[in-house]
């Protein structure tokens, strides 16, 4: 039986898509395509989509040409990892979609409880935790849990256990197939991009996309489904901390003119009004108990809330005087035949 009373159909079948675009990433995308082959409940294939690197192309081609259930892609859209998730999703086969990170690994039954919630016909998402591995051995001392999502990780301040929500994040994430036939694809235009300024956002405005168009429609967050994603030394340091929030205040100026401010930022009001004051109460009380870096992790939750404010007064502006930049996609078949309407 399904959580709502009605009989659980045939046991779904998931393709998982791991987006990748450098050849520096070698060790952590062969790391994410065995955890997706060592799964307790296994994928029915696994869609490597390289993003314009015709070299990474190839490589991975002949690393993977004898297992038939892993397949090589190229994007088949503009550079960036929009595009690329959208190239997986044409071409899967799945009626679910999951999505990992390419320098992360996912837990054994990181796939069985993704599945276990689509016995419930209402669900057209669900995400899980993602638990941070630190390049230096150990977290930042200034750096705050409720800023985890600047290192594309669960953060304090989401619901625990199997909860509805008004939006997953992408790097640990999963679609039934319908949900895209209803809303179209990730937006270009938007989120990351190779190398250029950090933004993201994409998964936001799809899942309120999908919420406007289904509005029965479930998502959910199972903090049981696992993975563990690689932050490299990099990202350790402030400046990159200062650069993500900024970038995030531009990314929720796109969501918000796409979609509105009141749901664009609906979550985002009850995370700066409750965690973050929470947040830098506990830093300071860190800092009156002696214990290291608790004035300096106040510190930076006042930071990031300044640095996102101002990418989010700047993005606003670019907006209402540029329009918006990016594209909703319509997820066709085959891969290579998307088809993009202006927002």
């Amino acid at each position: 039986m399904s959580a709502n009373g009605a009989p659980a159909g045939p046991p779904v079948r998931v393709s998982v898509v791991v987006c990748v675009y450098t050849e520096d990433r070698w060790e952590d995308i062969l790391a994410a395509v065995s955890s997706v082959r060592a799964q307790s409940r296994p994928a029915l294939e696994t869609l490597l989509v390289v993003d314009h690197n015709p070299v990474l192309l190839d490589r991975l081609a002949g690393e993977y040409e004898e297992i038939a259930e892993v397949r090589v892609l190229p994007n088949a859209g503009p550079r960036g990892l929009s595009a690329g998730r959208n190239t997986g999703i044409a071409a899967s086969r799945g009626e679910v979609v999951a999505f990992l990170d390419d320098d992360a690994v996912a837990e054994r039954d990181w796939l069985s409880r993704f599945a276990a919630a689509y016995d419930d016909p209402r669900v057209m998402a669900v995400g899980g935790r993602t638990e941070p591995v630190w390049a230096s051995g150990r977290r930042p001392d200034w750096f705050p849990d409720e800023f985890d999502w600047v290192v594309g990780c669960s953060y304090r301040g989401l619901p625990s256990g199997l909860v509805r929500v008004r939006n997953i994040l992408g790097g640990n994430a999963s679609f039934r197939r319908t949900a895209f036939d209803l809303a179209g694809g990730f937006a270009t235009g938007i989120g990351r991009d190779g190398d250029k300024r950090p933004l993201g956002g994409e998964e936001t405005e799809l899942c309120i996309r999908i919420g406007r168009a289904s509005p029965d429609a479930v998502l959910l967050v199972d903090d049981r489904a696992v993975i563990h994603h690689r932050v490299p030394e990099a990202r350790e340091h402030f400046a990159y901390f200062r650069t993500r929030t900024y970038a995030e205040g531009l990314s929720k100026a796109l969501v918000a003119r796409s979609v509105g401010a009141n749901k664009g930022l609906e979550s985002e009001r009850r995370y700066a009004a409750r965690v973050l004051p929470a947040g830098v109460a506990r830093g300071l009380r860190d800092q009156a108990l002696a214990r290291r870096g608790g004035a300096r992790r106040a510190g930076a939750i006042v930071a990031g809330v300044l640095t996102a404010a101002a990418g989010y007064v700047v993005g606003s502006v670019r907006a209402r005087r540029n329009g918006t930049t990016f594209s909703q996609v319509r997820i066709d078949a085959p891969a290579g035949a998307d088809r993009e309407a202006a927002a």
